[in-house]
């Protein structure tokens, strides 16, 4: 990022241009935040419970004041986007809580920024967008940051147990975020704030509430546990442990409000002027990290994050137009 020169610099942007980036930053602090508290809470009793019991708390908190609000059942093509917005979101956050519970948080942050590429990618299958050179020049140095944070984890005189699944956790979370990112926008701009928040949180809530007798029923044939297993399985995932409920309450309040200011945000902004926002998450997963499970940040993980962040500028940084370009020459 260049700085202009006093004599070049542009009017300072008014207080309603700052406003949609101000609400980005403390929304992306409070969902980081939020993770630290979730990591707390699947520690101590399981990632399934603890996120099914985030969902649905915030549901109940939210839906009420929806309500009041003179909230009404979205129209068709909006539906659609809840659902299909929220089955992303279930699938990205069990997976991402999976992996932070294995690996350091803010190496999961780091590794899960890898999502704006994928997202260049997906575009172009999607979208139909023309991948361009940059755009592949972009993911392979983002894939090498991957590849050197993994390096640094597993490569450990006594890594983790089960570290690699921890970062292939991650990394499959950062692939539902990236299509997460594309219909992010459009969410924004035909539904409210709080309706974002409320229909994810339901939708969370009801993926792992209507595929929890699944998993737990397959756990027990495979696992060849004896009759009655199945429904103490059950309980274990959708009741999370006496401890963890504060953590779960406080992530839900969390997570609500931060959703609420990044759909708000993402209404009144283009995308490109608020996904760069996304890497002050790193500082905050860091903190939380240091502070509250003495995980410290290694020079693998700066290194890594050094090469994706690298990636994600070259790959979505704009060409200047050809006009702009003509001007920049010297006489």
């Amino acid at each position: 990022m260049t700085v202009p020169s006093p004599a070049l610099a542009r009017p300072a942007p008014s207080p309603t241009a700052l406003a949609p980036v101000l609400a980005a930053v403390v929304g992306i602090a409070l969902f980081t935040l939020m993770d630290a508290l979730m990591k707390r809470a699947s520690l101590a009793g399981g990632v399934w419970p603890a996120l099914f019991a985030r969902s649905v708390a915030g549901a109940l908190v939210l839906a009420p004041v929806w309500r009041l609000r003179g909230g009404r059942w979205p129209a068709g093509p909006v539906l659609r986007l809840h659902v299909l917005r929220g089955l992303l979101a279930s699938g990205m956050a069990s997976s991402f809580f999976y992996g932070v519970v294995i690996i350091p948080l803010a190496e999961g942050i780091a590794i899960s920024f890898i999502a704006p590429l994928i997202a260049l990618g997906l575009a172009a299958l999607v979208l139909g967008e023309q991948v361009r050179r940059a755009a592949v020049g972009a993911a392979l140095i983002g894939l090498a940051g991957v590849l050197v944070i993994a390096w640094g984890r597993l490569g450990e005189p006594a890594p983790r147990p089960h570290a690699a699944w921890g970062i292939a956790s991650i990394l499959l979370s950062a692939v539902l975020y990236a299509w997460n990112l594309i219909i992010q926008r459009q969410q924004a701009q035909v539904a409210s704030p709080l309706e974002v928040a409320l229909s994810q949180n339901v939708m969370i809530a009801l993926v792992l509430g209507l595929a929890a007798p699944l998993v737990a029923a397959g756990s027990a044939v495979l696992a060849g546990d004896p009759p009655g297993t199945v429904e103490v399985t059950l309980a274990a995932m959708l009741v999370p442990v006496a401890g963890a409920w504060p953590d779960i309450l406080g992530a839900a309040l969390l997570s609500s409000t931060s959703l609420m200011l990044l759909s708000w945000a993402y209404a009144r902004a283009e995308a490109q002027r608020l996904v760069p926002v996304e890497y002050t998450a790193f500082l905050w997963s860091a903190l939380m990290g240091w502070l509250w499970f003495a995980e410290p940040v290694t020079g693998w993980t700066l290194a890594g994050l050094a090469l994706i962040l690298g990636g994600v500028w070259l790959g979505t940084r704009r060409a200047a137009p050809a006009a702009d370009r003509a001007a920049a020459l010297p006489p």
